[in-house]
């Protein structure tokens, strides 16, 4: 893992570095195509059916999507206000508490049930062996979560993995844990000058196992793993389109 870290450093100095190659244009069509998947991938993985290119009709092109459940409507438009939000946020140079939290919950919630506010039943998590904790223990650990916010020895990469692995685990909402914590997640990452990351539907099973494997036996190194690789390749992209605008340039 600490090799791994390096080179995500090493890459990730080389892009601070040679970002101004870009231009203003190309960045904001990579960040306006990240928005999209990012809303599309997550959504997805909770079930939503818009496609990708239903959700760009509805977020970019401002066109209403026919035939779909108004709630899925809902939860692509939120998600993509959330994300704006949060990024906002991080503009400002806010750390992420508690509040924040419960503020991008209400946003993801919005017209569709009430949100900002901790669970007081039990649930499950479809398909998952690890079940959350009950409201009252699921409390004392929010607290034990926001104190290791604040207070820990884990390098950029693996913070964000345990923002979202820990925020999952508690499962402290009815509904929107998971989009949640994928928003937080990247929270952590672009707070730490990396770029946000999104995980594909296809990648759910290998996503859903590294989850399990850290809520059962506490071993959060399988998630950190994944978080390094798709960091990379966001990293690598980037770097990619700087040496092609460099190879033209000669």
């Amino acid at each position: 893992m600490t090799d791994k870290y390096k080179v995500l450093i090493e890459k990730k100095n080389l892009l601070k570095n040679n970002i101004h190659l870009l231009s203003k244009e190309i960045l904001e069509n990579y960040t306006t195509d990240f928005n999209i998947n990012f809303t599309h991938d997550s959504t997805a993985i909770e079930g939503n059916t818009l496609t990708l290119k239903e959700t760009k009709l509805l977020l970019e092109d401002k066109i209403s999507v026919g035939s779909k459940d108004l709630r899925e409507v809902y939860e692509i438009v939120n998600h993509e206000k959330a994300w704006n939000y949060v990024k906002t946020l991080i503009k400002k140079g806010k750390n992420l508490d508690e509040t924040i939290i419960k503020e991008i919950h209400r946003i993801l919630m919005e017209n569709i049930m009430e949100g900002g506010e901790y669970r007081d039943i039990d649930v499950r998590i479809t398909g998952a062996k690890h079940s959350p904790p009950s409201p009252i223990i699921a409390k004392i650990e929010l607290n034990e979560f926001f104190k290791k916010l604040k207070n820990n020895d884990f390098n950029e990469i693996a913070y964000s993995a345990y923002t979202h692995a820990e925020f999952v685990r508690i499962h402290p909402f009815t509904d929107g844990n998971g989009r949640i914590s994928r928003i937080i997640m990247n929270y952590q990452l672009v707070k730490n000058d990396f770029l946000p990351i999104s995980i594909k539907t296809k990648d759910k099973n290998n996503y859903y196992d590294a989850l399990e494997e850290y809520g059962i036996n506490n071993n959060l190194n399988p998630f950190i793993k994944m978080i390094y690789e798709l960091e990379e390749e966001q990293l690598d992209f980037y770097l990619n389109a700087i040496k092609l605008r460099k190879n033209k340039d000669l």
